[in-house]
């Protein structure tokens, strides 16, 4: 009787996935008609089609997840408290450095959970939680919020909406310095692309501060700032403290290596993908291939295109969305293992022709995004740009 139960719960889930890829062929077919364009399917319709499939504890908050955060605020004190005060050959400190610089980014990675809602949903428990994991990059809840959560997150990868949207030809003509970087060789430029990942987040994060502080009300502005001054007040405090060489190992070796940790994954997370009009998940993210004790060092970050569907799931589920995603749109679900996926930002240009399509304006050169002719393990291959040698294909 067990196993007949289970067939038959087996077979009821196979004909609930059938019936919902029909429906999803039917809303393609349907644009189609329409003449819906890149053929985009807004984020609500995958979010209902796959909430059928979901338990509902994946979407309740989680704060025994919260526990994750006690070993790497013990890494974090303990390197500082040795490196501040155990005399150790350079080399060891840089060590030290390092697992102190992971151990940031993974709060960070916690932060970014707690700030959605997935673990705690009381506002200041969340927003107290939020600036303790952002702690070491200088940044606040609640420009994190206005800037990832209601900008990012509402509007992923539109060309003009999005603050973590990439450049466009358009920009590349109005703005000197793209055009200075895009005279470089393509080499040059993959290596400085690389080593930007070590501060980049911390320099985009304080171009937010700039540009989101005049949006709060007046009354809040304050606190915005003292939530980036804060943090940012203790860490140049702790240099007095301890001196500045032992500084350089506590605080600023980490944070390079937090910031490429982090950007690491961001970096991967859209950069390869189309910009969209429509907020499309799976045309627009990609999830990396990495380590399972990888992605329970890191919370599952890897999950990206499951993220953006879901943002405040708890995302020990994000392998069971994914599973569902790769059942019902199997041609438009991106993934790619990590070390590809960063080769790959690292060795195109940073700039959309058309949206679906990167280019490199000086060489006269094309590369393909995902869903517009990347596809991940295969050798990438520029191509000429129709019409080279004439003003008008740029």
């Amino acid at each position: 009787m067990a196993q007949s139960s289970g067939a038959d719960a087996l077979a009821a889930q196979a004909s609930t996935i059938r019936a919902a890829a029909a429906e999803t062929a039917q809303l393609d077919h349907q644009r189609e008609e329409d003449g819906g364009g890149d053929d985009l399917i807004h984020i609500g319709e995958y979010a209902r089609i796959l909430k059928q499939y979901l338990p509902k504890e994946c979407f309740e908050p989680v704060p025994v997840r919260l526990l994750g955060a006690v070993p790497y605020l013990a890494v974090i004190v303990g390197g500082i408290w040795l490196t501040a005060s155990v005399p150790m050959h350079w080399a060891v400190q840089l060590l030290v450095s390092v697992a102190i610089g992971m151990s940031f980014g993974a709060l960070g990675f916690l932060g970014h959970e707690v700030l959605h809602g997935a673990v705690v949903r009381t506002p200041w428990l969340r927003n107290l939680l939020g600036q303790i994991c952002f702690w070491p990059f200088n940044l606040g809840p609640l420009l994190w919020r206005r800037w990832h959560n209601v900008e990012h997150h509402g509007m992923a990868q539109h060309p003009e909406e999005d603050p973590d949207a990439m450049h466009t030809l358009e920009e590349f003509h109005e703005r000197p310095a793209l055009q200075v970087l895009y005279r470089l060789s393509p080499w040059l430029r993959a290596l400085l692309m690389f080593l930007s990942l070590s501060v980049w987040f911390s320099i985009h994060s304080f171009r937010m501060l700039v540009t989101f502080i005049g949006d709060f009300p007046r009354s809040r502005r304050w606190v915005v700032l003292a939530q980036f001054l804060m943090p940012a007040a203790f860490w140049l405090g702790l240099g007095f403290v301890i001196g500045w060489r032992a500084w350089v190992f506590a605080y600023l070796l980490p944070l390079l290596v937090a910031n490429f940790l982090v950007m690491s994954y961001i970096s991967t997370n859209h950069l390869i993908n189309p910009l969209t009009p429509i907020n499309d998940p799976l045309a627009g993210s990609l999830t990396v291939r990495t380590a399972r004790w990888v992605d329970v060092l890191h919370f599952n970050f890897s999950h990206h295109t499951e993220h953006h569907i879901f943002p405040a799931m708890n995302p020990r589920y994000a392998p069971l969305v994914q599973k569902h995603c790769k059942e019902l749109w199997p041609e438009r679900y991106n993934e790619m293992p990590h070390w590809e996926a960063l080769m790959v930002v690292c060795l195109t240009p940073r700039l959309y022709l058309r949206y679906n399509q990167l280019v490199d304006p000086f060489r006269r050169l094309v590369y393909p995004v995902l869903g517009h002719g990347l596809i991940p393990g295969r050798k990438l291959e520029p191509r000429p740009l129709a019409g080279a040698g004439t003003d008008e294909s740029l």
